[in-house]
């Protein structure tokens, strides 16, 4: 008899969903490049459904050299144009502009601090927050760490980081364990938390 998991609501309509959802939000995230990938595509879900990234991320891993930050860094003002005819990815001049301007400042802070993730940690001071959401009407869209985070980025140039896109990526690197408590991840999420 097959047991039915129960998981956070918003991933059950579908199967790319679920499977990012199992496999991947919550779960801390410490590779550079990673972060790099999620900071461009939440940057790049702004204002649209996370589905309708998840259904290009593919497709973005090809277009944007598989978001390598010292690629996207140099990419010329024709790249950028090439890029904005291709259906495959959200055709936003602002979104796509930014992800090579936010490329070369992410390499910047890398510089300054040795990693991306060192830099990014600090402000949950390297600690994953378990929020305990009963429900997902208790998940929040912003947080206090989300709102300095968003400051200081914005500070160094960083654009489409605006505090309800920086607490949305701190959910999808794991800085913030939002799987309601009902999930089967939760306590999974949790345990890798601990390590």
């Amino acid at each position: 008899m097959t047991t039915i998991k129960t998981r956070c609501e918003w991933c059950t309509g579908s199967d790319i969903e679920r499977a990012y959802h199992d496999n991947e939000w919550g779960v801390p995230l410490h590779d550079d490049q990673r972060l790099f990938e999620f900071l461009i595509l939440e940057g790049a879900q702004a204002g649209l459904s996370w589905i309708t990234i998840l259904n290009k991320r593919d497709h973005y891993r090809k277009v944007f050299d598989q978001f390598d930050p010292l690629l996207v860094a140099e990419y010329p003002d024709r790249k950028i144009e090439e890029l904005l005819t291709d259906a495959g990815i959200v055709r936003n001049r602002l979104k796509v502009s930014s992800a090579v301007s936010n490329a070369r400042i992410f390499l910047e802070v890398q510089e300054e601090y040795g990693s991306f993730d060192d830099y990014v940690w600090q402000f949950t001071d390297g600690k994953v927050i378990d929020n305990g959401c009963r429900s997902h009407s208790d998940i929040q869209a912003n947080s206090v760490e989300s709102d300095a985070m968003s400051k200081d980025m914005k500070k160094r140039g960083f654009r489409f980081v605006g505090t309800t896109i920086c607490y949305a990526y701190m959910q999808a690197i794991g800085m913030v364990n939002d799987h309601t408590t009902d999930c089967f991840r939760y306590e999974q999420v949790r345990a890798l938390a601990d390590r």
